[in-house]
């Protein structure tokens, strides 16, 4: 191997952080209960953008830890509890959310993210809708 190439590629696998741009970003979550008379859309944050991934052509010349398939996740994150209206009172009308304080990139834990993108649009009211900013 060349010594550029070399080179080269220890930069890339040490500054690939630093060209991810992965942030918290607004948001609208549509919510809303069978029993309930109103949708309510809450704005919160998520975490969204690119990151750096690594092509596993390279696997036999490169560390198991160097190949990696990052996506933008939650580094921070906390829950807010939102009331909705319209709701009779057998039923319980809190919703809780999450809203990303910070970002990273790292490995999807489906424990809190949903790790694929969904191509149908499901995030919508079918009811009056209320706002809700917190």
């Amino acid at each position: 191997m060349s010594p550029f190439f070399v080179m080269s590629l220890i930069l890339g696998l040490t500054f690939g952080q630093a060209a991810s741009l992965c942030a918290p970003a607004e948001y609208t979550i549509h919510v809303e209960k069978q029993e309930c008379a109103y949708c309510l859309a809450i704005n919160t944050t998520i975490c969204a953008g690119f990151c750096m991934t690594r092509d596993s052509n390279g696997k036999k010349l490169l560390l198991k830890s160097a190949l990696s398939q990052n996506v933008c996740t939650y580094k921070e994150m906390l829950y807010r509890t939102a009331l909705i209206p319209g709701c009779p009172h057998h039923t319980i009308p809190y919703y809780s959310y999450p809203v990303a304080v910070s970002c990273k990139c790292g490995k999807c834990n489906t424990d809190y993210s949903d790790c694929v993108r969904d191509r149908v649009r499901t995030n919508y009211c079918t009811k009056p809708q209320k706002l809700c900013n917190v």
